[in-house]
């Protein structure tokens, strides 16, 4: 994929950010997977209001969205020791999966972190999706452990109780 741009998400991109999440849980229902039970709007206007939502755009469309962050303490726990830049709630418009995108947020955010001066990339995923576990594996990323997320309003509604496994990546 040439072409395109990671740019950050404005508010005016919001509307067409919820119809990628309602067309990620429909994709994950149908693929008999784990699935978001819903998704936090109120968060993901925060992440655009602090410059931590993405996008990916080609062709003047949205092609992906992902959002980073530099703390996941709550998820982490021990592990982070703010070293890390987190990558969470990617989300793919289905006109453009299959063309490579993850390799695309996570080459972005490996340079990302390098210039912060940063060791890892992390990010946390279904445990009990073992294809998923693999893709990400593919890059490069380990397993540090299986967890299951509290139940706390401090995470997005779609983080809390799952079930999930902490990847990372070492720069």
């Amino acid at each position: 994929m040439t072409n395109y741009q990671i740019l950050n998400t404005i508010k005016s991109d919001l509307p067409f950010i919820y119809w990628l999440f309602d067309e990620a849980i429909a994709f994950q229902k149908r693929k008999n997977v784990p699935v978001w039970p819903t998704y936090d709007k109120p968060v993901l206007n925060q992440d655009i209001e602090q410059k931590l939502q993405y996008k990916i755009v080609k062709e003047g469309e949205i092609a992906c969205i992902f959002t980073i962050c530099y703390s996941d303490k709550i998820v982490w726990r021990e592990h982070d020791k703010d070293d890390s830049i987190f990558l969470h709630r990617i989300v793919t418009n289905p006109k453009f999966k299959g063309q490579k995108l993850f390799e695309k947020v996570f080459e972005w955010s490996k340079k990302h972190a390098q210039e912060k001066g940063l060791k890892y990339v992390r990010m946390d995923t279904w445990g009990d999706n073992p294809n998923l576990i693999a893709y990400y594996q593919s890059f490069g990323f380990e397993k540090v452990e299986y967890f299951t997320t509290p139940d706390t309003e401090e995470l997005p509604i779609q983080q809390r109780e799952n079930y999930v496994v902490l990847l990372e990546f070492k720069l």
